[in-house]
């Protein structure tokens, strides 16, 4: 793999993470507005709204993480792209704002006619985004965005027969990760009715998607042939191969109970469709615009390379803590009423506030050595602050120090 190519592979690998982990919040919304009346529709509202209420808006790092990449390495490809496809990026973009906005407001409904319509909005959110960025996808996949400034259609380059079949699965493969990912959950917080509710909608939705996978593969070769002539080639196939066995695999998993399983599944079953995508069309990135011609300099890939390896042992440590936290139930009202002690009188509870104000004084003399200063002194030293600010903050945060502290009877 080239230089040229190396960064194209990193926003690959943000676009499957945003796919997987953006997609299961996005089906949560959409499970929320088809959770249906009563008490059974409360539960489901309810438990979608908490599992993924802690860790939502950290799935959107992975398409910031997409666009600064493709910005920064492919400037004349990113130009073209967000120009023709600036309807559906618009789209896109006001449904993960009703979807934030959403989450913000639920936590002050006082009754369940007032939860029903801030979960609509959420789920509105849920569908467009999805559909209009698999559409812009698809847009790109069938080579209907040209090289230059909003030199495609701006409607018919998103609203096409390849766009509109991705739009669909992308938001029945969102509903089929929340469904898996929200059982098992279920199973975890120990409610065997949820569990049951979420199972039979995932294979319901399981089994809707894998049709429309294979009548996506008509689809492909009638509107975007060449396309369809790489996913069937190798090394295509292959990835198109794991993703069908990853999909059948995750059905029966799900059939036989075995959920944590299937999670794992059912995130390679939808990165397996994003490599075949890739590996299909490569070369190509735009109309007569191959990867490499694309490039920036290697003046500018090279330290960009440089800064997303470095910034994956900030991002992946702080990810892991983040669904640690959120798996462990540390977030929980219960584990809250457990501490009836403050931190402040144990050993283990002051170290960690000493931690934070540390980690608070690194943040205040990094963030404006960095950002104002000028000198190559000043910015040095930014640097060195807040990277012991992240390490700190770690240690402030640590869930062991957390369990440690919540045992207090």
């Amino acid at each position: 793999m080239s230089l040229a190519e190396l960064p194209l592979f990193f926003a690959l690998t943000g676009v499957a993470m945003y796919a997987v982990l953006a997609g299961a919040d996005f089906g949560a919304g959409i499970w929320q507005l088809l959770a249906g009346r009563g008490e059974p529709g409360r539960r489901i509202r309810n438990h979608a709204h908490h599992s993924m209420s802690p860790v939502w808006e950290a799935n959107h790092v992975w398409l910031i993480f997409v666009l600064v990449v493709l910005w920064t390495a492919y400037p004349i490809a990113f130009s073209s792209m967000a120009s023709t496809l600036a309807v559906a990026l618009a789209v896109a973009g006001l449904g993960i704002i009703l979807r934030g906005t959403a989450y913000a407001l639920r936590s002050g409904t006082n009754t369940d006619a007032e939860a029903r319509v801030v979960d609509t909005v959420a789920a509105v959110g849920s569908l467009i985004t999805p559909f209009a960025l698999a559409a812009a996808a698809g847009g790109i996949a069938s080579q209907r965005v040209p090289v230059g400034n909003a030199a495609g259609d701006l409607f018919a380059s998103w609203l096409n027969p390849t766009s509109i079949m991705m739009g669909i699965l992308a938001i029945l493969s969102s509903a089929y990760l929340a469904a898996v990912y929200l059982a098992a959950d279920a199973r975890r917080g120990g409610d065997p009715a949820l569990v049951e509710s979420f199972r039979r909608r995932a294979l319901i939705v399981g089994v809707l998607a894998g049709a429309q996978a294979i009548a996506s593969g008509f689809v492909l070769r009638a509107d975007a042939r060449a396309l369809f002539d790489g996913m069937v080639s190798m090394p295509a196939v292959l990835s198109a191969g794991a993703s069908i066995v990853a999909g059948s695999a995750t059905i029966a998993l799900v059939a036989r109970r075995r959920l944590n399983g299937a999670r794992v599944t059912a995130a390679i079953a939808v990165s397996g469709i994003i490599g075949a995508w890739a590996l299909a069309q490569n070369p190509i990135l735009l109309p007569g615009l191959t990867v490499q011609q694309a490039a920036a300099p290697d003046s500018a890939l090279l330290p960009l390379v440089i800064a997303i390896v470095a910034g994956g042992f900030v991002l992946f440590p702080a990810i892991a803590i983040l669904f640690r936290l959120a798996l462990g139930g540390t977030f929980s009202s219960t584990a809250q009423k457990r501490q009836t002690t403050s931190h402040a009188t144990t050993p283990t509870g002051a170290r960690r506030i000493a931690t934070g104000r540390g980690a608070a004084a690194m943040l205040a003399v990094g963030t404006p050595s960095l950002v104002i200063g000028e000198a190559d002194w000043t910015h040095a030293v930014g640097v060195i602050t807040l990277c012991a600010f992240v390490v700190l903050a770690f240690c402030a945060i640590d869930p062991g120090a957390s369990k440690e502290d919540n045992s207090v009877p």
